[in-house]
């Protein structure tokens, strides 16, 4: 069997210079019609399907934002005058509290008075009934005294001397002593 090989060499007495085709000045024509063939379809497509869509999204971004906006102003009134409505329904029932306070304050004064009064007369009738009780318990005291006094002078007047003392003379002497 044979073998077969194949090699590829390049010769080497050939000088040609492999430069950057960017760079390399033959080429230079084509290069500047094919920028300017691929910068007017970017230009082309840039302006006409690129810029629209972006210039759309910025808009509706816009719009968004204003609708948002106008929302929450809308929503701040509402709540302005939910708060506005909670204050004023607050001081109606601060107010209606106050006046149900003094209502009740009132009442209870009132009552108390009354019934201050009612123990008040009932201590005056008491006290009227007592003084009554206590005037008749010292005019018969004082009635008894006097009967009292007659005996105890009988008493004394007949341990003291022998002699005899009518009861009319002991009378006549308390009542002098008395009026004294």
């Amino acid at each position: 069997m044979a073998e077969t090989t194949t090699t590829t060499e390049v010769a080497k007495d050939t000088h040609v210079e492999i430069s950057f085709p960017p760079f390399n000045s033959t080429t230079f024509a084509s290069q500047l019609v094919w920028l300017a063939i691929f910068f007017g379809v970017f230009y082309l497509v840039i302006g006409r399907i690129a810029l629209p869509r972006i210039s759309e999204i910025l808009e509706t971004r816009r719009s968004r934002i204003a609708k948002d906006l106008s929302e929450a102003a809308g929503l701040k009134q509402q709540t302005d005058a939910a708060i506005a409505a909670y204050e004023k329904a607050l001081l109606t029932a601060r107010q209606n509290a106050a006046a149900i306070a003094a209502e009740t304050r009132a009442t209870l004064t009132a009552d108390v008075d009354a019934k201050r009064h009612a123990a008040e007369a009932e201590l005056k009738a008491k006290l009227v009934t007592a003084e009554a009780e206590i005037a008749a318990i010292k005019a018969k005291a004082l009635a008894e005294v006097n009967a009292i006094a007659r005996e105890t002078a009988s008493s004394v007047v007949s341990a003291l001397s022998t002699a005899t003392v009518s009861a009319e003379e002991i009378a006549a002497a308390v009542e002098n002593a008395a009026a004294r």
